[in-house]
């Protein structure tokens, strides 16, 4: 489907383009596009993916993945049923989608590249999503938030009297585009266009062994101590200076007019990845792990993952900025204006809606715009600010998730992920209304 989509962009904006005299502005921006994709999102990922690739390697070592995966297996069994309960895939999986629900882009993403890689170690079709993968793309499309930080920092700079009030409804939205995405490509995997073929006998047995050979717990060996007194008093100590930064924060909030809600979960994704970077190599070091070494040693993936990435995005990137920039956006939100308005949708929020799933920084634009025009705390500005936490860049992320294992045939994440957007949508404008009048 990606490779009608694909083609469909391009053709689209060379046509567009020639039809309104836009080409300059057509080749302005796919070359736009190809700069962007490398050294604004793929050069800077390089770094950040050697941080969090590091990190999670004394994660590994230390046994921490594998205790988050055990707390959580009754949960990650039943979406992920084709995954083995201590494969080292659950654990990723795991901190992706905690990082995507307090908002931590940064850290989301390197862990959902991880978590990629670990799924396509299981994946007896090489080039071919599998439904486990389809699966975590849906979850991540839906990515339920507890703060939508980008739209809550536009809508504070705009001078809104409540910023935060966004939080409760993009969470309600959130939790809708996450339910359909589920439902979504759960029931698309069964139908006959997307189901996969019965693995021959050579690529079952390839399979388990795949499964056999990385199902193996990832708790610290035999050979590292356990924690003792000193280390479970040391752990202690960090947690007590921690929580008291917590406290500290959360009632720098509350004083400062927001909700304890609001506050609280604001100071969680504060300090979220402070204790993360901390609280690791301290937990692994107590466990006898040398960490400079094994962080280093993690840390190497992060530029190959980064180089991996880069022809994908660049082909996704230039085919939605040609299309934008021959004005196909403008024209399809014009057409699709009165159909819009006879279901009471907002004209207004349309050429964002349609933006969304191409490009977050383009949505993030339009909203900026919306916000300006029609005034922070106005329900149009609240709206497009629940879609923004509500709903994903769903090409961006199939293009870069997909991208960083060679996966070609995205069978049914596409539809999937466009379904549960536009259920975002609707839940926003829904939930908006009855909240904000």
């Amino acid at each position: 489907m990606l490779n009608y989509i694909w083609l469909g962009l391009v053709l689209l904006a060379a046509l567009l383009g020639g039809a309104t005299g836009q080409m300059r502005e057509v080749t302005a921006a796919a070359f736009d596009a190809c700069k962007t994709a490398v050294m604004t999102i793929a050069l800077p990922l390089a770094g950040v993916m050697a941080l969090w690739l590091g990190v999670m390697r004394l994660a590994d070592k230390s046994g921490i993945m594998h205790a988050i995966a055990r707390a959580l297996r009754p949960l990650m069994t039943r979406l992920f049923p084709d995954v083995p309960p201590d494969h080292p895939a659950m654990g990723s999986m795991i901190m992706n989608m905690a990082a995507n629900m307090l908002g931590l882009a940064n850290a989301a993403t390197p862990l959902g590249l991880r978590a990629m890689q670990d799924l396509e170690k299981l994946n007896p079709r090489p080039g071919t999503a599998s439904n486990a993968m389809c699966t975590f793309l849906a979850v991540n499309t839906g990515s339920i938030q507890l703060v939508p930080a980008s739209a809550v920092a536009i809508l504070a700079a705009a001078g809104s009297v409540q910023p935060t009030a966004i939080i409760g409804t993009a969470l309600v939205a959130s939790i809708c585009t996450t339910s359909v995405g589920l439902i979504a490509v759960k029931t698309l995997q069964r139908l006959p266009f997307y189901r996969l073929p019965p693995l021959e006998p050579g690529e079952q047995e390839a399979r388990n062994a795949a499964a056999e050979g990385e199902s193996e717990p990832t708790a610290a060996a035999p050979s590292q101590p356990p924690l003792g007194l000193w280390g479970r008093l040391a752990l202690g100590l960090f947690g007590a200076f921690f929580l008291y930064v917590l406290w500290r924060t959360v009632g720098a909030g509350v004083f400062g007019g927001r909700g304890w809600f609001a506050s609280v979960v604001e100071s969680i994704s504060l300090l979220a990845i402070p204790f993360i970077l901390s609280f690791f190599p301290l937990y692994a070091a107590l466990r006898r792990v040398p960490v400079y070494e094994e962080f280093v040693e993690g840390a190497k993936e992060g530029f190959q993952v980064s180089l991996r990435i880069i022809p994908f995005l660049v082909a996704i990137l230039v085919a939605i900025g040609m299309f934008r920039g021959a004005g196909g956006i403008d024209m399809l939100s014009r057409a699709l204006d009165p159909v819009f308005q006879i279901v009471g949708f907002p004209a207004e929020l349309l050429p964002m809606v349609l933006m969304r799933p191409l490009s977050g920084s383009g949505a993030m634009g339009i909203f900026a715009e919306l916000v300006k025009t029609h005034g922070p705390d106005s329900i149009l500005a609240r709206m497009a600010g629940t879609i923004m936490g509500g709903t994903e860049t769903t090409f961006y992320v199939i293009a870069v998730y997909f991208g960083s294992v060679a996966v070609r045939r995205t069978r049914h994440a596409v539809p999937a992920g466009l379904l549960a957007d536009l259920a975002g949508v609707i839940a926003s404008v829904a939930v908006c209304r009855m909240v904000f009048g």
